[in-house]
Parts: C-alpha cells; sequence; structure tokens
C-alpha cells in the first residue's frame, strides 16, 4: 500500500462551504477514486490556518496519478477551485509531505 500526505488550504471565510461540498462527496467521485485503487482518502482542517491535511492510501502510483485526468475528477475541481488556492488547471495548490514516521499492527 502506498501512503501519501499533502498539504492544501481553503480561502478564509470558505471553510463552512468546503465541508459542504465534501458531505458527501459526488458518488461518482468516490466511485472512480476507489476504481483506481485508492482504498482510504481523509481530509482535515485546522480552523485557525485554514490549512487542510490530505491522507490517501492506495495500491499504484500511476492509477492514482490517473485520476486527475478524469472527467469528474476535472469537474470536481472546478466545483471547488474558488474556495481554496488552484493552479490554472484548476488543481488544489498542494504541497506533498515527506513521511518521517509510521506504525502499523
Amino acid at each position: 500500500m502506498i501512503r501519501k500526505a499533502f498539504m492544501m488550504s481553503v480561502h478564509p471565510g470558505r471553510e463552512a462551504e468546503y465541508e459542504a461540498r465534501h458531505s458527501p462527496i459526488w458518488p461518482e467521485l468516490e466511485k472512480t477514486l476507489k476504481e483506481h485503487g485508492v482504498h482510504t482518502y481523509t481530509i482535515f482542517l485546522h480552523p485557525e490556518t485554514q490549512q487542510l491535511f490530505a491522507y490517501v492510501e492506495f495500491e499504484d502510483e500511476a492509477q492514482w496519478d490517473a485520476v486527475a485526468d478524469t472527467p469528474v475528477c476535472r469537474r470536481w475541481w472546478a466545483h471547488v477551485h474558488e474556495l481554496m488556492p488552484s493552479n490554472p488547471d484548476d488543481s488544489p495548490v498542494a504541497e506533498e509531505l515527506r513521511e518521517v514516521f509510521h506504525i502499523e499492527s
């Protein structure tokens, strides 16, 4: 299993809307993520800094990368781009984090 974590952020005052758009996430997006080998995907919000911490576990790096090319992912990015810093293609500005410790039983 591959584990990734990354940081994003939400524009100040848009936290509630960001959360609302994920409750629930579009069923077709969830299906696409699962079809691309995603087993778990969690996003946490730090309410004082508007930072988002995302953690995902998936089977294959190429499958994970391919999610970005799906029509549903592109529509999702367009759906949330005004809520958060985004790149020109509407993808969220994200900084990948390096794992320094892991324990599993």
